[in-house]
């Protein structure tokens, strides 16, 4: 079976202590996980695909703007990858399996070709890991159950600010999902 590994928005601004809109110590703890789970699909040969989240500075049109303070400006480097993971990217980022995919919306499929790129590679199975697990890994799960893909979320490299939210969604990908939380 084809699978993907979607890594979401692990970026300065959503872990580092210093980022606009951190997760921090749950998701500085992941750092590991997240970039072993990471090395074994590019070195297995699956389709890696790092989504990461991008916004304009000062865009008063964008939904979010409403809720959160600006994270993940084009160009700066709170939108750079985090910790080891950010290494990993560099070293592998000509892979012809690795694909950087910058999107504006909580879910990677929303208002990006994700969906075109997995269905070219006969993709069936999806797995997640990145931040946060309720929110942008969660939109993202939901987009791709109603794509019909099988899901996989790797509990120990996802993470959020809101620990009730990240147990709680855990829950949901596997009861309203029918994902595999392994």
């Amino acid at each position: 079976m084809q699978r993907a590994l979607i890594v979401i928005d692990y970026t300065n601004d959503f872990i580092d202590k210093n980022g606009a809109l951190t997760c921090g110590e749950p998701g500085q703890k992941i750092d590991p996980e997240i970039t072993s789970v990471t090395k074994q699909f590019i070195d297995s040969g699956d389709y890696v695909v790092f989504a990461v989240d991008c916004h304009n500075k000062n865009d008063k049109y964008h939904p979010e703007s409403k809720l959160y303070p600006p994270h993940n400006i084009q160009g700066t480097e709170g939108r750079e990858l985090y910790g080891m993971l950010g290494a990993l990217y560099d070293k592998h980022k000509k892979n012809s399996n690795v694909y950087w995919m910058d999107k504006t919306r909580y879910s990677a499929f929303a208002g990006t070709d994700l969906d075109i790129k997995c269905r070219e590679r006969e993709i069936k199975e999806i797995h997640l890991v990145g931040c946060c697990t309720d929110i942008c890994v969660l939109h993202t799960a939901v987009d791709a159950y109603n794509r019909g893909f099988s899901i996989v979320v790797h509990e120990k490299a996802v993470a959020s600010f809101n620990e009730e939210g990240h147990q709680w969604a855990l829950g949901h990908f596997k009861n309203c999902l029918n994902a595999k939380v392994i």
